[in-house]
């Protein structure tokens, strides 16, 4: 059974409008319409994504909203709280972060920070009582996977990782062309995700902090991808280091690397992940056709086509659809979809350490 989810276009549209979802009709005893209070998110971490992505999003959300943050840069602090009218009590750094247990206004910490920071504040933002949104991937490791899981567990809040794409439109018709198989089997996938890096110094670039290279930042996308078109599990898994062409620039991790996936139903996927070639593709050949979208993991707006024709999906800001999907599954006191949750950012470092030592050995790595 696979643990992703989707929508046909008419149910999306029934629930979504313009670039984010619409509040439900909530009342009281009486049937008089309820004022609903947004969720309050911090955003620990002011970098890009942060800065041009979640915050700009954040003004189109129903659900929730910017309410806090998290940086060790004063000069960001007083610009963000100027441009988001963020009050001083809601502006916190890495070293009093854990006082944001004591402040109402917020509900959900969203986690925006360097991979290997990530264990260190979900734990710590569980801790102070709040619900955790973690940036992609989960972690560097499956023990700390574990540690992030259970702290959440043990706090009794929730823990969703940033998978924006499976409230997106396109990719959730995608999902539904190849798990309810509408060209037939699935018999070949083909997922890839790469792009020409800038600035060498950056924290993607060193392992201790990132992980590895491509395959830890976009190279989840691909693995996904694979995922959640076959709607199945790999249960083995083959894979290769390209030669590095820039052996300076790319000291700690990887420039380039392949992989292949077989799966239960003897589907097979093949994927490349690059730090210096440009690729954005997710295809499937299917039985009685095809179907694929590209671009197909990047912030949009996404295009498909299948072999009757093109994917017609409305177009949604990818961020706030996530937000506010998180929120309002939150707000109606529900568990989080399983394809969003922890356990299935595990399942994807599982898949990323297993692909590294696939491409480190040689061998064929068994996953069942």
């Amino acid at each position: 059974m696979n643990n992703f989810g989707f929508q046909s276009r008419r149910h999306f549209l029934s629930t979504v409008g313009g670039a984010a979802l619409t509040l439900p009709a909530l009342t009281d005893a009486l049937g008089q319409p309820l004022q609903t209070r947004k969720l309050g998110i911090a955003l620990v971490g002011l970098g890009y994504y942060s800065k041009n992505l979640l915050a700009p999003a954040l003004q189109q959300t129903q659900y929730c909203r910017l309410a806090g943050i998290v940086t060790g840069t004063p000069a960001k602090a007083d610009e963000w709280m100027a441009k988001y009218n963020i009050p001083k009590a809601n502006v916190y750094d890495y070293k009093n972060f854990d006082r944001i247990a004591d402040n109402p206004d917020i509900d959900i910490v969203y986690v925006v920070l360097p991979n290997s920071m990530h264990t260190e504040f979900v734990v710590r933002a569980a801790q102070a009582g709040k619900h955790v949104i973690c940036e992609k991937p989960l972690a560097i490791t499956e023990a700390e996977c574990d540690q992030m899981i259970n702290a959440c567990r043990k706090a009794s809040k929730q823990l969703a990782v940033g998978y924006r794409l499976h409230y997106e439109p396109f990719t959730q018709e995608v999902m539904r062309l190849g798990q309810q198989k509408v060209f037939g089997a699935v018999k070949f996938v083909e997922s890839s995700d790469g792009f020409r890096i800038g600035d060498p110094s950056q924290w993607r670039m060193k392992k201790a902090m990132a992980g590895g290279g491509p395959l830890m930042d976009v190279g989840i996308y691909a693995v996904q991808g694979a995922r959640y078109v076959t709607g199945e599990e790999p249960i083995s898994v083959t894979a290769q280091f390209s030669a590095k062409t820039e052996p300076q620039k790319f000291k700690e991790v990887e420039e380039t690397m392949s992989w292949q996936f077989r799966f239960p139903s003897g589907a097979m996927s093949n994927s490349t992940t690059s730090y210096t070639a440009g690729v954005e593709r997710l295809y499937a050949s299917c039985e009685k056709g095809w179907f694929e979208l590209s671009p197909a993991f990047g912030y949009g707006p996404l295009k498909g086509r299948t072999s009757k024709g093109p994917i017609e999906m409305p177009v949604v800001n990818h961020q706030a659809a996530h937000m506010d999907g998180v929120s309002k599954t939150l707000m109606e006191g529900k568990p989080l979809p399983d394809h969003i949750t922890g356990e299935e950012g595990k399942r994807d470092v599982r898949l990323l350490q297993a692909i590294y030592r696939a491409a480190e050995t040689g061998r064929t790595i068994n996953l069942k």
